[in-house]
């Protein structure tokens, strides 16, 4: 029997582990149970300059001191680091060096070693932890841990007797659903499709049987709908443990109200990422309702049998059997689905093999394109004013400003800041500068703080500053010369130009589709998505200062869309998913091709990132196989962009199926650079 994790219903009420299910019933008043240092210390993250976010070794949140801490690898960053507003910690190893670390601990682990269940990067030890398991080692994991601590004292090694399982047993009865006859598991959130239908995600070995029914009773009573339906809706693998129930039985209504078993209710009102130091909870049927701290994020699993999980959230919160495919959560933002942890539920474990562990959620929800029920806020309480607005630099084109970090019950999300009465920018941090900006001029301006909810503070004290004298940059850039185009889909284009000159320097580039601008990008390549098929445009590019001088345009490309499906077996999708440092941008497509899949299968990536030697791109079948399409090559490199159109061909296994959710994952193992997934094409 494989094993699981729970949450129950009777007669028409199901309590979907985080969630309550009720014919009619409203939902649950939202408290304020977040921490609000917790919540500003992920807006300040968000807030980072991207100079700093460059030369991260690693952040977390320190609940000592309530703030966001940043490990950098001078002095220099940890200053810069501490002027943002941000705690600063010197390590001896940078994000790279972390990166290479665990890039050879897995060359060592290979396809298993036995004893060896964990592996990831420790950011507040600025270390690569290994976990073994003493009861199974063998030669093989002598052998194993004397090659890694050659590799220096940047590998940290700790020995257990346990380790996590994906939870199962008979457990007490509370608020579980059971697939088929099978024990039962907890129900993680509710979600809608693009045509409205309702489902609710659970954990990926709960629902690893095909169109199994989903039951709100035990004994096969009282059913809900359908597990995993079509084979497509579950994956227990490398790419994650996740999995998908559709809600299809009259009587049964989805809700945001999340089930905290006698604690203060909550409403769920978005998602979020989880950040090592987050205090986070979890609601589900055998554990009920249980906080701790993030440990790691990203980090490995082994859990024998060949069972490897990559990709997740490791934690101190007590969980047992039955709990699995239960809700996580920040405060009142969806975060994971419960996978597994230990067999007894420990608390203020000091043992990794006692900790918990969770499928982020955000990548469930893009894998399915689903989206999450959540509730209105209740929250009307406006930010505090900014205090202490004042200006730090002036140029003759631009005013440079910073103020004192708002308060907020729920949290802070961002400040405008006005010129006069004029909206100038936004930002989510405490800094700004205004440009475009007339020399030796006098200019007022105050700035007014915003929550998730709308709400906005007064405006802070008015700040006035001149502009320096002399004359201000109003030579505009050269225009951008030798535009081409660089590949095609049914449904983008993507161009290429050389650089503008400018007397004082070039911050981006204006893409015209015709006379209206598609989009801007501070690099000389861009992809414009949302096209028809088979259609042509005409694009053209145009540079921009930071005074605001556009140049002329530059020479028209005319370009036309590819026609579409090539005999039904190529898929695309073309929503933009952003890649970001030390994280993994997921892009899915359903293939509706029958038979097996095609020797070799082709996939076309159309993304820009100035390191094509930082990534990490894998495909997923729908079997669940991964299939290593590039991989960081590790030690020193130099880097070079990622090309337009870049393809791919792999060689499917034995069996591979054409039709399902195949998956692109793109993987940023470097610091300092960041880019965007635009589009990608399959064809099996």
């Amino acid at each position: 029997m494989r094993s699981k994790i729970i949450a129950a219903a009777c007669g028409s009420v199901l309590a979907l582990g985080a969630f309550t299910v009720v014919p009619g019933a409203a939902a649950a008043v939202q408290p304020d149970v977040g921490s609000q240092q917790q919540n500003e210390a992920h807006q300040r993250f968000k807030g980072l300059s991207q100079d700093l976010r460059g030369r991260l070794a690693g952040h977390w949140f320190d609940s000592a001191a309530g703030k966001l801490t940043v490990a950098v690898p001078d002095e220099q960053a940890a200053r810069q680091a501490r002027a943002e507003g941000i705690n600063a910690v010197v390590v001896r190893r940078s994000a790279a060096d972390l990166e290479k670390l665990l890039g050879d601990v897995k060359k060592l682990i290979g396809d298993g070693v036995p004893g060896v269940y964990s592996w990831g990067v420790d950011v507040r030890d600025n270390q690569v932890d290994v976990t073994v398991n003493t009861t199974r080692e063998t030669e093989a994991t002598e052998r194993f841990l004397e090659k890694a601590r050659a590799l220096g004292d940047g590998v940290h090694v700790s020995e257990t007797k346990s380790q996590q399982r994906q939870q199962a047993g008979t457990v007490q009865a509370g608020s579980p659903w059971w697939p088929g006859s099978e024990t039962y598991c907890s129900v993680g959130f509710a979600a809608t499709d693009a045509n409205g239908g309702k489902h609710f995600l659970t954990a990926g070995h709960c629902t690893n049987d095909a169109n199994q029914a989903a039951y709100g009773q035990s004994g096969q009573q009282n059913r809900i709908g359908t597990s995993n339906v079509g084979g497509s809706r579950s994956v227990n693998a490398r790419e994650g443990d996740m999995g998908v129930v559709a809600v299809t039985e009259a009587g049964w209504n989805l809700s945001a109200a999340v089930n905290t078993w006698g604690q203060p209710a909550i409403t769920v009102t978005g998602s979020a990422e989880a950040m090592v130091g987050d205090r986070v909870c979890h609601s589900g049927n055998t554990s009920k309702w249980q906080c701790g701290e993030v440990k790691y994020t990203n980090k490995a699993v082994d859990y024998g049998g060949g069972l490897v999980i990559e990709g997740l959230t490791w934690t101190t919160a007590c969980s047992k059997g039955g709990d699995s495919g239960g809700a996580w959560l920040l405060g009142d933002k969806a975060v994971g689905l419960h996978d597994g942890g230990p067999s007894q539920c420990v608390q203020n474990p000091t043992n990794d093999a006692d900790l918990s562990i969770f499928q982020p959620v955000n990548e469930a929800l893009r894998k399915w394109n689903l989206t999450l029920v959540t509730g209105g806020s209740d929250d009307t309480a406006a930010p505090s004013v900014p205090g202490n607005a004042r200006s730090t630099g002036t140029t003759a084109s631009s005013v440079s400003l910073a103020w004192d970090a708002s308060t907020d019950n729920v949290g802070v999300t961002g400040y405008d800041v006005y010129n006069g009465g004029t909206l100038a920018t936004t930002v989510t941090g405490t800094t700004a500068t205004v440009s475009g900006l007339k020399a030796d001029n006098d200019y007022t301006f105050t700035i007014k703080a915003k929550d998730a909810a709308g709400n906005a503070s007064a405006a802070s004290a008015a700040v006035t500053a001149r502009t320096q004298p002399g004359t201000a940059d109003e030579e505009p850039p050269t225009a951008p010369d030798n535009l081409r185009s660089t590949g095609v889909t049914a449904s983008s284009v993507s161009l290429a130009w050389n650089a503008s000159a400018d007397n004082v320097g070039v911050t981006g580039y204006e893409v015209l589709n015709g006379s209206t601008v598609a989009t801007t990008v501070t690099g000389t390549t861009a992809t414009v998505t949302g096209l028809n098929a088979d259609t042509a445009y005409t694009f053209s590019i145009r540079a921009v200062d930071a005074a605001g001088n556009q140049s002329k345009q530059s020479a028209e490309v005319n370009a036309r869309t590819s026609s579409g499906n090539t005999g039904g077996r190529t898929f695309t999708n073309d929503t933009d998913y952003p890649i970001r440092d030390f994280q993994v941008a997921v892009s899915a497509v359903r293939s509706t091709a029958t038979g097996p899949a095609k020797n070799p299968v082709t996939v076309k990536v159309e993304a820009t990132h100035t390191c094509l030697e930082d990534l990490n791109v894998t495909l997923v079948a729908p079997s669940g196989r991964a299939y290593a399409l590039m991989r960081t090559p590790g030690g020193g490199y130099s880097c070079h962009p990622f090309p337009a159109g870049k393809t791919f061909t792999v060689v499917p296994g034995a069996g591979e199926t054409a039709s399902g959710t195949w998956t692109l994952r793109i993987g940023d193992n470097g610091p300092g650079d960041t880019g965007v997934l635009s589009s990608w094409s399959l064809t099996v």
